[in-house]
């Protein structure tokens, strides 16, 4: 059986959103393009068709809607307080830099061209805690979630199919570079549908082939150090394929993948209830009026654990904790009201774009969900009484046991802090549960200060919780035209690095914390600047 062998102006490796972003741009304006993916045709997009489809912005027309204040320098200090860029990092400022003052272009203005729109309340998310996050609330949600969003570009992107100027093969294991004499002139692996061997050759090539969070081996040989040794039990949350097969020719190629160590984890994961690839879990919005727990029923501190301020930081002290992962004990009032997943599959409402159902299932809450997961999922037990969810818990826990007494007496601090009135509160948790309840984002939300063991809201439900591995912020270094460097910091003539693959910008832009939804937002400009830098010829 013979080689396949294909030919256009620009590779693209990747059917993710960078990867179809690219193609559009590269196809509108002329270009032959070649799309290849490992994956098959219904799962074109890649993690951001699963993705909650958050996108940062800064002072962009929802946010004036809202009458939220902001501008592009505030944002960028928010974004270098947040990521504690070290002096090596100043690729990674450079990256920010510009993903901020082109955000509300490209995101708002230039996808309107794909009927791509955003709810119009704003959300706040990473605001703080050790070190400044969003002064502001940014995080613009996706009409339609990551799905809508990659629903319509592939639909603009498949359109191109049959005319000519664009070649689209799934089911294609790209395995390495072809380089000729120093410049990249192609690709060349395997066509898993029918075990042949393929070329594909071109003027450039963009690698747009995400990160390597799913390759558990890379993950834990790069543990960063602020987290102690690797949880045993650690849960994908990335694409299957994101397994650094690519990273790893590049550096063979003399190119530089760097800060492998930084990369945005979960602390609040669950194995999937019916996983689709190995160690599947699925990032929970975990309720903010639920208390976190170590394996040993204390409660995580000194600085009580809490979503929306700081993720990285909630890592660091599970990890740090016996076992290295965590509970939530709560009772169904909080986890009906509370209780979400970050990711299109379960956010059905928001997803099939039913305003009406979504609008709903904030008034109301969502008990759906919190069903599905007391009957689907056993990592969620459910009791009366405290005395009965122990057991439950110890039956998961092991071999760590939780003694009823000292869970008892945890639980019943936190409610008699509450018996006391707001005046009085002296918990980290409930005052910042008073500031999240400022926003009239959050309010609809967050429930009003309720009790735990509160009878009249229960039954109690404990979620066991492990750490979820989903982005990588590390990868290829590239300059501010997507062009893969060496250390040296030349170019590898030919190649560029997009998305995931570069660390959504030089392998730098996030330093060791994002501001959340920068992650499809980098993919999007990350491409723009690869498909310019080609078509200026560089």
């Amino acid at each position: 059986m013979g080689t396949k062998n294909y030919h256009a102006d620009c590779v693209v490796v990747g059917a993710g959103l960078a990867g179809i972003y690219a193609c559009l741009k590269l196809l509108e304006a002329g270009k032959k393009v070649i799309l290849l993916d490992r994956d098959t045709r219904e799962h074109i997009g890649g993690q951001a068709v699963e993705s909650f489809g958050g996108v940062f912005m800064a002072d962009s027309p929802v946010q004036r809607r809202f009458r939220i204040k902001d501008n592009l320098e505030m944002a960028y200090q928010d974004w270098c307080s947040f990521a504690e860029f070290t002096a090596a990092d100043e690729l990674g400022r450079a990256w920010a830099r510009g993903f901020i003052e082109n955000s509300t272009r490209l995101l708002y203005h230039g996808l309107k061209k794909y009927a791509v729109s955003y709810f119009p309340v704003v959300h706040w998310v990473e605001r703080g805690l050790f070190v400044p996050g969003n002064s502001v609330p940014r995080f613009h949600m996706v009409w339609g979630t990551g799905y809508g969003l990659i629903k319509r570009l592939a639909a603009a992107l498949l359109a191109y199919e049959g005319k000519g100027n664009f070649q689209l093969h799934f089911q294609h294991n790209v395995k390495n570079f072809i380089d000729q004499n120093g410049k990249i002139a192609g690709v060349q692996g395997l066509s898993e549908v029918d075990q042949q061997d393929f070329i594909a050759t071109g003027d450039n090539v963009i690698m747009a082939a995400g990160g390597y969070g799913a390759n558990l081996d890379v993950v834990r040989k790069n543990w960063h150090r602020d987290w102690n040794t690797p949880p045993k039990d650690l849960l994908v949350g990335c694409h299957q394929f994101n397994n650094a097969q690519l990273h790893d020719q590049v550096q063979a190629l003399g190119g530089d993948v760097i800060n492998q160590d930084r990369m945005w984890n979960y602390a609040a994961g669950i194995p999937h209830p019916h996983p689709k690839r190995p160690r599947h879990g699925l990032s929970l919005v975990p309720p903010k009026s639920a208390l976190w727990m170590d394996a040993l029923g204390k409660r995580i501190g000194p600085v009580p654990l809490i979503t929306a301020f700081d993720t990285r930081s909630m890592v660091s002290a599970i990890c740090k904790a016996p076992a290295g992962y965590s509970w939530q004990i709560m009772n169904r009032k909080i986890a009906v009201k509370e209780l979400a997943v970050s990711g299109s599959e379960h956010n059905p409402a928001i997803r099939d774009e039913k305003l009406i159902s979504f609008l709903l299932s904030v008034i109301l809450g969502n008990s759906t969900l919190v069903d599905h997961f007391c009957q689907d999922s056993a990592h969620f037990v459910s009791a009366p009484t405290l005395e009965e969810l122990v057991p439950k818990m110890n039956a998961i826990n092991q071999p760590y046991i939780i003694e009823s007494q000292l869970l008892r007496s945890e639980i019943e601090s936190y409610d008699n802090m509450i018996s006391r009135g707001p005046t009085y509160f002296n918990d980290d948790q409930l005052r910042r549960l008073s500031q999240l309840r400022n926003y009239k984002g959050d309010r609809l939300r967050t429930c009003k200060f309720q009790k735990i063991l509160d009878p009249k809201a229960g039954p109690l439900i404990a979620v066991k919780l492990n750490i979820l591995v989903r982005k990588s912020l590390g990868g290829v270094k590239t300059n501010l035209r997507s062009q893969a460097l060496r250390p040296d910091n030349t170019p590898i003539q030919g190649l560029y690095a997009v998305g995931e693959s570069a660390g959504f910008g030089g392998g730098s832009i996030h330093g060791l914390r994002a501001l959340e939804g920068t992650f499809l937002g980098n993919c999007v400009y990350n491409s723009e600047m690869a498909v310019n830098s080609i078509l200026a010829g560089n």
